[in-house]
C-alpha cells in the first residue's frame, strides 16, 4: 500500500526540503519504493538542491494538464525519483485546472512511498499539499518561533485530515539558547522522530546537489534520518561504526 507524506513547517527556512530529500533517500536505501513531489508551485527548491535541469516537464505542466505525471519523473544519479516543480517567475502567472491530490493518483500502488514537499506557511499552496497527503512530518526548529509555527502547521493538517507522525527537529546546535527537545515534543504533543545537529555536511551536499545520505553515508545527520525511515518502517537502525585502520591492524595483532 502507498503511504503519502507530506512535510510541512509553518515557517520558512526550518530545512524542510534538505529533510524530504534525505527522508526519501533513506527509504530508498531500505530499498523501498520512493517518489517525492515538490509541492511548492511558487517558491520551489528542490530542483536547486538536486540540480535538475529546467528544460524539462515540471509538476506544474502536469497541473496545467500539457504533461502526464509519469513524463514529468526526473531520476537522479542517485536513483531517487522527483518530480520537480520549475522555478521560473512565470509559474507564478499560471492557472491550473488540476489539484495535487488528482495529479498523483497515478503513482498510488506504483510507489511504497510518495512524499510531498510542501510550501512554507499555512496559505491556500500549503493547504493543498496537505490535503494530497495521508500523513504529515512536522518540521521545526529548536526555537521558540518555529515551534509555534510549527504547532499551527500541525493544527492545520489535522483539521484537513492529515494524521500528524511526529516532529523532525533540525539545525540543533545543542546550548542553552535552544528549546529542550522533551519541551518541543510536549508543546506539540508529537514524538520527536529526529533531531537533526547543525552540520557543514549538509551544506556540502546541497552544494554538491546530492542528498546527505548519499554524499556522507556515515555523518550523524545521516543517521538520523535513517532511525526516521526505519521507525516508519516498523523497525529499528542500528549504526555500526566502521573500524579504524588503526583499529583493524590491532584486531589483527590480537591488541583489542
Amino acid at each position: 500500500m502507498t503511504r503519502i507524506v507530506c512535510l510541512a513547517s509553518g515557517k520558512g527556512g526550518v530545512g524542510k526540503t534538505t529533510s524530504t530529500i534525505n527522508l526519501g533517500s533513506a527509504l530508498l536505501g531500505f530499498n523501498q519504493k520512493v517518489i517525492i513531489i515538490d509541492g511548492n508551485i511558487t517558491t520551489p527548491n528542490l530542483s536547486i538542491h538536486l540540480g535538475i535541469p529546467q528544460n524539462r516537464p515540471t509538476l506544474q505542466d502536469v497541473l496545467e494538464e500539457k504533461s502526464s505525471i509519469e513524463n514529468a519523473i526526473y531520476v537522479h544519479p542517485t536513483g531517487l525519483k522527483i518530480v520537480p516543480s520549475g522555478i521560473s517567475l512565470e509559474n507564478m502567472k499560471r492557472r491550473f485546472t488540476k489539484f495535487i491530490s488528482e495529479s498523483i493518483v497515478d503513482l498510488v500502488g506504483k510507489y511504497d512511498w510518495i512524499l510531498i514537499d510542501t510550501p512554507a506557511g499555512l496559505g491556500k499552496e500549503a493547504r493543498i499539499a496537505m490535503e494530497a497527503a495521508n500523513e504529515v512530518i512536522i518540521v521545526t526548529n529548536p526555537e521558540l518561533p518555529a515551534v509555534v509555527d510549527a504547532l499551527k502547521a500541525k493544527n492545520m493538517a489535522q483539521a484537513l485530515g492529515t494524521t500528524p507522525l511526529g516532529v523532525i527537529i533540525n539545525k540543533v546546535i545543542g546550548d542553552d539558547t535552544e528549546m529542550k527537545l522533551d519541551n518541543i515534543s510536549n508543546f506539540l504533543d508529537l514524538p520527536i522522530l529526529a533531531s537533526i545537529p547543525f552540520s557543514k555536511d549538509i551544506k556540502k551536499s546541497i552544494k554538491e546537489r546530492e542528498p546527505l545520505v548519499f554524499d556522507s553515508p556515515r555523518s550523524a545527520a545521516t543517521i538520523q534520518y535513517k532511525k526516521v525511515a526505519a521507525a516508519l518502517l516498523g523497525s529499528e537502525y542500528k549504526f555500526i561504526e566502521k573500524p579504524s585502520v588503526i583499529q583493524r591492524i590491532k584486531k589483527i595483532l590480537g591488541v583489542i
